[in-house]
């Protein structure tokens, strides 16, 4: 299997090791020592978009993204080719690991310049007018078997579906159904909450989500040896 490892924390550090550390990749870097201690020949690709973001979709972009390949000009190419990086990346991922905080209730903005370079047409979604007026969304990731995980982090609490807090939560749906839209269906996340409190609250919540975790990944280890012993 491929791992994509993707972090989008402006915080360089893990919370395990440095106090002012992110929770985010905390949790990120658990999954995958965990993973890799059960599946050691999987491949782990890391895209850290919190240190290095993705440009930001500009004009020049969307006229070379919405241009046919066969008549895209060398400049063109040019623009696309960290989006087209990017996209291979994707592509080529069984299972996404992403670790995305919530800044101001949403992603963080490199987070959002990421999902703006993999949503492409033609390569990860399709448009056909054909279809109306029902859905003409071609989701070109769909039956490729992908999982995406979301491991995500909050300053206050209750941002869960139905809790306080519940309704300006815009990460997980943010990132889930952009995915979705794409053609990833199986999805999972785990967040840590209480950050702002610091106090025991917060020491539950990153125990609860640690475990979490390593159920996640125990639960999706078996279910990956299950897959291929079935084929």
């Amino acid at each position: 299997m491929r791992l994509l490892q993707i972090d989008s924390s402006a915080r360089p550090e893990s919370s395990e090791r440095s106090p002012y550390g992110s929770h985010t990749r905390r949790l990120t870097e658990r999954f995958i020592r965990r993973w890799r201690a059960a599946r050691p020949g999987d491949t782990v690709i890391a895209r850290d978009v919190g240190q290095v973001p993705p440009h930001p979709v500009t004009k020049e972009w969307i006229h070379a993204a919405f241009t046919k390949p066969e008549q895209r000009e060398a400049w063109m190419q040019d623009t696309l080719a960290e989006s087209d990086a990017l996209v291979d990346e994707l592509l080529a991922a069984d299972l996404i690991v992403a670790g995305v905080p919530m800044y101001n209730f949403g992603m963080p903005a490199p987070m959002k310049a990421y999902i703006d370079n993999i949503v492409r047409i033609g390569r990860t979604f399709g448009f056909d007018r054909a279809l109306l007026p029902g859905d003409p969304y071609l989701r070109m990731m769909e039956g490729m078997g992908k999982r995406l995980v979301l491991l995500s982090s909050r300053g206050d609490y209750g941002y869960a579906p139905g809790e306080r807090m519940g309704h300006v939560n815009h990460v997980d749906a943010g990132v889930r159904d952009v995915f979705h839209f794409l053609g990833v269906t199986d999805f999972h996340n785990i967040a840590i909450e209480y950050d702002e409190f610091a106090d025991e609250r917060l020491q539950a919540s990153i125990a609860a989500a640690e475990q979490a975790v390593d159920a996640l990944v125990d639960r999706l280890v078996m279910d990956t040896a299950g897959a291929k012993a079935a084929q």
